[in-house]
């Protein structure tokens, strides 16, 4: 089994996560597979939102089981005097806040960073929004669509001249807010270990996901206007697209630089031709056509087998339930299951590049399925817990 180095980084770090469906959520659970102590603060009516999407696996959402690993969940009234006074003295005790509200929110719980700063200096609170604390979007709403419309990726994404196309995962919540938040938290982290002060993280989801954009950012600065379709990596070029084989499978080429192009044409039995790869839009098209006929003269297994004799980046083009028995996957023990208790059985799961968390693995908590030893640990008394947990 591989552990990550990084599976006992965060131990002795406390983690109180308001957050709730997908950026916040798996923010902390990579947090946590680095030994974090991560409690989900939810409501004690509905809790994080995320547990009633289908499809479910005894009676909770795959999305939840998949991204809540490792932590616990204290059901927890914010709206109550005696529930923000609970969670304000938890705070005071913790680390790290995670909050995922619109802004202001916090504020009117009477929770926000200036108030908790006040009792816990130390205090690190990290508020992940659609378009930042302040600003004139402040409390507009939004989803991962409109984050990446106005961070500039939809229009980077799909066939030139045609409609934008969506992508196939959540962009902005995953790249622009999760990992920026990682990020973001293990600097503050870092800080406080040199200053003794904590900070307030103002993470936009759609700054987030437009900072991904930076190279080309740098092409406009230079006098260009990319967009989808017109650059050498989203379509422009023939070297590098996707491609339909005989039997409706894609195959991803990827042989942008010179000898990877001189092979794939020498493999394919096509005449290698380093000129083509800056061609103009007319004779990328020609050269596209031409590839395009070939690859569908095979199977993508025939294209697999051949191919993986050269040096020529080429790669099938997998579909989710192909990626578990994918020998690199498991090789590099990417997939793993965890044991999620009665009614819910095995829950495969997917680590992340910081590793695999430290077996064994608590599986995602039920609603208030840790609210008692959560409030002991915090030093709540019998009587206390009995109050706030009815």
């Amino acid at each position: 089994m591989l552990e990550s180095p990084l599976a006992d980084a965060l131990v002795g770090i406390r983690v109180l996560d308001l957050s709730r469906l997908l950026p916040g959520p798996f923010l902390t659970m990579v947090l946590a597979d680095m030994g974090a102590d991560v409690v989900k603060v939810e409501d004690p009516r509905v809790g994080d939102y995320l547990r009633a999407f289908p499809p479910a696996k005894g009676g909770m959402s795959g999305r939840f089981l998949a991204v809540n690993r490792g932590k616990r969940s204290l059901a927890l009234d914010l709206k109550s005097p005696a529930g923000r006074d609970a969670f304000s003295r938890m705070a005071d005790q913790a680390d790290v806040i995670v909050e995922s509200f619109r802004p202001g929110v916090m504020q009117k719980l009477g929770v926000d960073y200036a108030t908790l700063a006040a009792r816990n200096p130390k205090i690190i609170v990290c508020s992940i929004s659609g378009y930042g604390q302040t600003g004139p979007y402040t409390h507009r709403a939004g989803h991962d669509l409109d984050y990446i419309a106005l961070a500039g990726v939809l229009a980077m994404t799909g066939p030139r001249e045609a409609a934008p196309q969506m992508p196939g995962v959540q962009i902005a919540d995953l790249a622009g807010g999760a990992l920026w938040s990682a990020t973001a938290i293990l600097g503050a982290l870092v800080g406080r270990h040199r200053t003794g002060k904590g900070a307030h993280l103002d993470i936009s989801m759609t700054e987030g996901a437009l900072a991904l954009l930076a190279a080309e950012v740098g092409n406009l600065d230079c006098g260009a206007r990319p967009t989808r379709g017109s650059e050498v990596l989203n379509g422009s070029a023939a070297c590098y697209g996707i491609y339909r084989a005989k039997d409706d499978r894609y195959l991803a080429v990827g042989a942008l630089e010179p000898k990877f192009w001189i092979a794939l044409n020498q493999a394919i039995g096509r005449p290698p031709n380093v000129g083509e790869l800056v061609g103009n839009p007319a004779a990328q098209a020609k050269v596209r056509a031409e590839l395009a006929e070939i690859f569908a003269t095979k199977t993508a297994a025939e294209w697999h087998a051949h191919l993986e004799q050269h040096d020529c980046l080429v790669e099938i083009i997998l579909e989710l339930d192909e990626l578990s028995a994918h020998p690199l996957h498991q090789a590099r023990e990417v997939f793993f299951h965890i044991d999620g208790g009665p009614g819910v059985g095995e829950i495969l799961q997917v680590r992340t590049p910081v590793g695999r968390p430290k077996a064994p693995v608590a599986p995602p908590p039920k609603l208030g399925q840790q609210s008692r030893e959560v409030l002991a640990e915090y030093k709540f008394s019998d009587a206390e817990i009995a109050a706030l947990i009815p």
